[in-house]
């Protein structure tokens, strides 16, 4: 798989973000055609005191809500990315980070000023 040591270091960026308290949210967006599944969305929850990640999947007529251990949820994660979407985005409090896949599938890392300017409370709350 060419893209690993991208998928590998976005979700590495991910990681860091949950581990120093500055994870808002994940978001997998735009899709490849027209698909049932139109958007995965990521956030923190905490179940008998262990932190998980709670993957929202967004299909056109329904929801489906799933809790998963942080890595057990990349693993799930990645096997979307290219089928259906072709982007991820974390959203920090320090930054945007984006990646993407081109036309060729080819992905690649980009980093924006922060949308959100407090971190995902459920986090916090579990750090704090």
């Amino acid at each position: 798989m060419p893209n690993s040591q991208t998928y590998t270091t976005f979700f590495e960026r991910v990681k860091a973000s949950i581990n120093d308290g500055t994870f808002a949210k994940l978001t997998l967006a735009k899709t490849i055609g027209n698909t049932q599944l139109m958007n995965i969305y990521v956030r923190t929850i905490v179940v008998d005191s262990h932190l998980l990640l709670n993957l929202k999947f967004k299909f056109q007529q329904e929801e489906l809500i799933e809790n998963h251990s942080i890595d057990e949820a990349f693993f799930i994660l990645t096997t979307y990315i290219n089928n259906p979407f072709l982007s991820a985005l974390l959203f920090t409090t320090e930054a945007d980070v984006t990646m993407k896949l081109n036309k060729k599938r080819l992905a690649s890392i980009t980093e924006q000023a922060p949308t959100f300017k407090n971190a995902d409370p459920i986090l916090l709350e579990h750090l704090g």
